[in-house]
């Protein structure tokens, strides 16, 4: 299993961005059970979930993000996206998205079996 994320950079204050996660050694669909994240992590602190989605499209958000940040999964093409909008300096990490075996909407990442490697994200 392979998740490469892509999409991030450099961003003044109130700017956006949209992070993608391509996967691949892993099939969903629709009818199967599933759950991804995206997750961050800035330098000196603990890894924190941002927002997961699942199967059924619903969607679970951490707080400091709820009504700036969107997440969406596109089966077909088998990438999760992240739509950062209206971006803040304390959003700057390191952006990694997840993936379940089986069916999660957590923000928890013991609840996660495969993990990107990936990509800065930095609002000044």
């Amino acid at each position: 299993v392979q998740l490469v994320e892509s999409g991030g950079g450099s961003v003044q204050a109130g700017g956006s961005l949209r992070l993608s996660c391509a996967r691949s050694g892993i099939t969903y669909s629709p009818t199967s059970s599933y759950g991804m994240a995206w997750f961050r992590q800035a330098p000196g602190k603990e890894r924190e979930g941002v927002a997961s989605i699942n199967e059924h499209g619903s969607t679970s958000y951490a707080e400091f993000v709820k009504g700036r940040f969107t997440i969406s999964d596109d089966i077909p093409k088998n990438t999760l996206y992240l739509q950062m909008n209206n971006l803040k300096p304390e959003d700057t990490a390191m952006f990694i998205c997840a993936a379940a075996k089986h069916g999660a909407l957590s923000l928890d990442d013991y609840d996660y079996d495969y993990w990107g490697q990936g990509t800065q994200v930095t609002v000044s």
